[in-house]
């Protein structure tokens, strides 16, 4: 199947094209870049020399990926909008890697995206890209929505949880810390190495973007905090809940046993005793997670650990194309982590 990648110069433009080096089903026809534009994609990322020599960023024109089976959409926030509405028609599928058309309710992107959706007509027709909560909505889909990389986390820790109705989903608290690959390659005061190395800091305070998405995943309001932590990759979810009142006596047996149900057969989520690690899961699709309830404060206490450009963006992004098109969702994607 050929493939196109529009914005293919950013950090999910470029776990793009490294894992579709593994693909057996998909070969890169087309990708641009605007600023980058005439510059070969191995000279602009090293790491991507060996595998794509001749290859060369676009100028984009969406004549350019007419007929093409697959496009991927790896531009920041807003930009899609303004493009997918005249790729559709042109390409077989389009996956969008940012949150254009995650939400289905248009009325929150002024609130949280700070302007009006350019093509509100189009969330309609878009499938939400998390394929171990929304799976069935996936095979056939024209327009695919991929989950923000927070909202994957959070999410994995707490729907079996909510879904199971073994905690109250009034009042759940989200605590999460991301590496600075989530905010995009391009250069910012606060990611510089003297700014974010020996560091810790909580940012968006009330007010992340990623917050009404973890919302539309559970079904409730959600305290959402982002953190930023000081390395490359990774995001580790701590998330809050109480149990729900029909389950008084609840135990760390009954929600683990839920967490088993959800996801013993998923390919990309490993179910562990131990707390999970953003270093193990490190350049792999696979999600870890856990979770306690503590008889003695009342808390149940869910933990879900990925790789932010992964799992949570670029991996995510193929997994969904993948059920789309009628593959194996694991075709292409690695299950194991990068180690040391």
């Amino acid at each position: 199947m050929k493939v196109g990648i529009v914005g293919a110069s950013g950090y999910t433009g470029a776990e793009l094209l490294r894992l579709l080096t593994g693909h057996p089903e998909f070969e890169v026809a087309a990708v641009t870049a605007h600023s980058n534009a005439g510059q070969a994609v191995g000279e602009h990322t090293p790491s991507l020399r060996a595998a794509y020599p001749g290859l060369v960023y676009e100028a984009f024109d969406s004549g350019r990926f007419d007929g093409l089976d697959l496009v991927f959409c790896a531009l920041p926030h807003g930009e899609s909008q303004q493009l997918v509405p005249g790729l559709r028609g042109r390409v077989g599928t389009v996956v969008d890697l940012a949150a254009d058309f995650r939400l289905r309710d248009a009325a929150l992107y002024p609130q949280w995206y700070g302007e009006p959706h350019a093509a509100p007509e189009l969330l309609a027709h878009a499938v939400y890209g998390l394929p171990e909560l929304f799976r069935r909505d996936l095979a056939g889909a024209s327009l695919v929505a991929a989950a923000g990389c927070y909202p994957t986390a959070a999410g994995l820790a707490l729907a079996p949880l909510v879904r199971a109705g073994l905690v109250d989903p009034n009042g759940l608290v989200v605590d999460a810390a991301s590496g600075v690959s989530g905010a995009g390659r391009g250069l910012k005061e606060t990611l510089h190495f003297g700014t974010v190395d020996e560091d810790f800091v909580a940012y968006g305070l009330l007010t992340h973007r990623h917050t009404p998405e973890m919302e539309q995943i559970l079904g409730t309001q959600v305290l959402f905090t982002p953190h930023l932590a000081p390395m490359v990759r990774g995001i580790l979810a701590t998330c809050y809940a109480r149990p729900a009142v029909a389950r008084v006596g609840l135990t760390t047996e009954d929600a683990m046993d839920a967490l088993h149900e959800a996801y013993d057969d998923e390919p990309f989520v490993v179910v562990t005793d131990a707390p999970p690690s953003t270093k193990a899961t490190a350049g792999s699709n696979t999600a870890h997670v856990t979770t306690r309830v503590d008889p003695r404060t009342g808390w149940v206490l869910s933990l879900c650990a990925l790789d932010n450009l992964v799992k949570g963006a670029s991996g995510q992004a193929i997994q969904c194309a993948n059920a789309a098109l009628g593959l194996p969702e694991t075709t292409g994607l690695p299950t194991a982590g990068l180690y040391p």
